[in-house]
């Protein structure tokens, strides 16, 4: 809620420095959700020999995309050979 009168205050010393030019200032009325951006959960499942989950992590970390502690601990798929590792990730939508 203060960050929306902060918001508010600005936009109106915006306006008076700047006169009636267009802003491209969202309009007072409109909620402070679509102000703000969409995100949308997105879900990584690794599926295959610890060895590979883990190597796989490590290299996502290495290349930026995600730290280790991100992913879920190793859980067995039922499969013999097979593990599992997933990471929840947030994106932003347009």
């Amino acid at each position: 809620m203060a960050q929306e009168e902060e918001f508010l205050q600005e936009r109106s010393q915006f306006q008076k420095y700047l006169g009636t030019e267009n802003l491209n200032i969202p309009a007072l009325n409109q909620p402070a959700e679509n102000l703000l951006p969409k995100r949308e959960p997105i879900k990584h499942t690794l599926i295959g020999s610890a060895k590979a989950i883990i190597s796989t992590i490590h290299y996502l970390q290495v290349i930026g995309y995600a730290n280790v502690g991100d992913w879920s601990p190793l859980v067995p798929t039922g499969n013999a050979d097979k593990m599992m590792s997933i990471l929840i990730r947030q994106i932003l939508m347009q």
